[in-house]
C-alpha cells in the first residue's frame, strides 16, 4: 500500500515530537470518510477547544446556508525527517447547534503533507495531533494497518477528550506542581503587604478593594494584560475573599469581564449607554449615573428596565441553536441594550478556563492594608462553554456590572466593567472536575 508517510515506530513518534516542543499527544481513528474533501470529524461536544489551541472565533455562512463558526488552527505537519510544513488555512469549524466540530484546509499550500493518506477513504488510519507548550499542533498521519497504527491498538485504556486519546509522552508537564509548590510559599509568608506589579513587572502599591488578587499575582510574577490568556503555566488564578480558611467558601468570583459585542451599548458606545439605561446613584452621590445592578437570566431589572435573555440557546436542552447568537440585555419592547454573541466569547472561555485555580484569602487594615492566603485551594479542570451557558441559565453565573458616569452634566467621567460572576461556593457547575488541594 502506497503511502506518502513511512511507518515509524510510537517511541520514533514520540521523541521527533518532543524535539518540536510537544506535551501532549492525541489521537483519533479516522473513519473511511474523514477526508480532506468531507472536512475530518473532530469532535461531538465542545471539551475539546479545551485542548485544540484555536485563534479568534468568527461567524460564517455556507452557500448553503448552513451557519457555523470557523476558527484558525496553527498547525504544521511533521515530515519523516523531523522537519515541519506549515499547513497556514488550517481551520476548526464549529456547528454548535449539533454541536459538531470538523477540520479543514489542513492540506492546502502545505508542501510535504500526508496528502495521499488524507484524500483515501480508507478506514483505519490514525491522526495525531502533538499541542505543543506554546499553543501549536504538530500532526501525523498514520496508515491503516501500519506498525504504529497497531501500536496504538494495544496501547489499553486512555484518558479520553471526546474522540481523541491521550497517548503518554516522555515529557510530563508539572506546571501544576509548580503552581501548588508557590502557591505554598505564598501561604507559608503569612501577612503580605497589598501591591501589584504594573505593566512593567515592577512592584507598586495597591490600594484598592481588589487588591486580593493583584497581591497574589505579584507574587506569581503575573503581570496585569488585557489578552485572553491563562495567568500561570496555562492555569488561570482566582483569588476570592474569606472571612477565616475553615468555613465553607463564601462571597462571588469574576469569572470574565467582556466588552459588549452588539446592540446599543456597542453600536453609541458605554456613555450613551449609561445616560439611556442608567440611574441616578441612590448613594447621594451628586452628578453621577450608575449602571451596577446585577442581572440574571429572565429577571426584569426595575432599575434598568431590561432583562437578560438568551439568542440562539435552547435552555432546556442545553443547546445553541444559532451560532449567530449569544445573549442580550434587552428593554420590554426588545430592543438590544447590550450583546455578547457567542463567536466571541467560545474561545476566551475555553482558553482562559480550562484549568483554573481558586485561592482563599484574608484582608487586614491594620497595621496596613494585607493578605494571607490560605493553603487550602480548588483546582478545577475540564469545562467547556455550554456548561458556562447552563449555569447562566440557572441563574447562577450572572452580569453583575460596575459602569459609572461621574459628572455626568459638567466635563463627563465614564469608569466601565463589564463582568460575569458566580458564588464561589457554585464552581463545581463549570467543571468537570474540581478537587480540593492543601498545598
Amino acid at each position: 500500500m502506497s503511502t506518502d508517510t513511512p511507518d515509524i515506530s510510537l517511541d520514533s513518534l514520540r521523541q521527533m515530537m518532543l524535539e518540536h516542543g510537544v506535551r501532549q499527544l492525541l489521537v483519533k481513528e479516522l473513519a473511511a470518510n474523514n477526508t480532506s474533501k468531507s472536512q475530518p470529524y473532530l469532535a461531538g461536544s465542545m471539551d475539546i477547544l479545551n485542548v485544540l489551541p484555536i485563534g479568534p472565533v468568527r461567524e460564517e455562512t455556507t452557500a448553503k446556508g448552513r451557519s457555523g463558526l470557523k476558527a484558525p488552527l496553527p498547525l504544521a505537519w511533521l515530515r519523516a525527517d523531523g522537519s515541519l510544513t506549515e499547513a497556514r488555512y488550517t481551520q476548526i469549524i464549529l456547528y454548535p447547534q449539533y454541536p459538531e466540530i470538523r477540520l479543514s484546509g489542513f492540506l492546502r499550500g502545505a508542501h510535504g503533507a500526508p496528502n495521499k493518506l488524507m484524500t483515501d477513504r480508507k478506514a483505519g488510519r490514525f491522526l495525531f495531533f502533538g499541542i505543543t507548550a506554546d499553543r501549536r499542533v504538530i500532526g501525523w498521519v498514520a496508515a491503516p494497518n501500519s506498525n504504529l497504527a497497531r501500536e496504538v491498538l494495544v496501547l489499553g485504556e486512555l484518558q479520553r477528550t471526546g474522540v481523541f486519546l491521550h497517548i503518554p509522552i516522555v515529557a510530563i508537564d508539572n506546571a501544576r506542581d509548580r503552581l501548588l509548590s508557590k502557591l505554598r510559599e505564598i501561604h507559608e509568608m503569612g501577612w503580605l503587604q497589598s501591591e501589584r506589579l504594573d505593566s512593567h513587572g515592577i512592584v507598586i502599591p495597591c490600594a484598592g478593594t481588589n487588591c486580593g488578587g493583584y497581591t497574589l499575582e505579584a507574587h506569581l510574577g503575573i503581570t496585569p494584560n488585557a489578552r485572553a490568556e491563562p495567568d500561570f503555566e496555562g492555569w488561570e488564578i482566582k483569588g476570592h475573599a474569606v472571612v477565616n480558611f475553615t468555613d465553607r467558601p463564601r462571597g462571588q468570583l469574576t469569572l470574565m469581564t467582556p466588552e459588549p459585542t452588539g446592540g446599543f451599548y456597542k453600536d453609541s458606545g458605554a456613555e450613551a449607554f449609561v445616560r439611556r439605561f442608567g440611574y441616578a446613584d441612590r448613594s447621594g452621590i451628586v452628578d453621577r449615573l450608575n449602571f451596577s445592578s446585577p442581572h440574571r437570566f429572565g429577571l426584569r431589572i426595575g432599575l434598568t428596565g431590561l432583562t437578560l435573555q438568551f439568542i440562539g440557546y435552547d435552555p432546556d436542552c442545553n443547546r445553541i441553536t444559532d451560532p449567530k447568537g449569544g445573549f442580550t440585555l434587552a428593554n420590554d419592547h426588545g430592543e438590544e441594550a447590550a450583546t455578547w454573541h457567542f463567536s466571541g466569547l467560545i474561545e476566551h472561555w475555553t482558553r482562559k478556563h480550562a484549568k483554573a485555580a481558586y485561592i482563599p484569602y484574608k484582608l487586614r487594615k491594620s497595621p496596613a492594608q494585607q493578605y494571607a492566603y490560605g493553603s487550602k485551594v480548588r483546582l478545577a479542570e475540564n469545562t467547556d462553554f455550554l456548561r458556562f451557558l447552563k449555569a447562566m441559565a440557572e441563574r447562577k453565573v450572572y452580569y453583575d456590572p460596575g459602569i459609572k458616569l461621574e459628572n455626568a452634566t459638567k466635563t463627563p467621567v465614564l469608569k466601565k466593567r463589564s463582568q460575569f460572576r458566580i458564588k464561589s461556593a457554585e464552581i463545581d457547575v463549570l467543571y468537570a472536575s474540581v478537587v480540593q488541594t492543601d498545598v
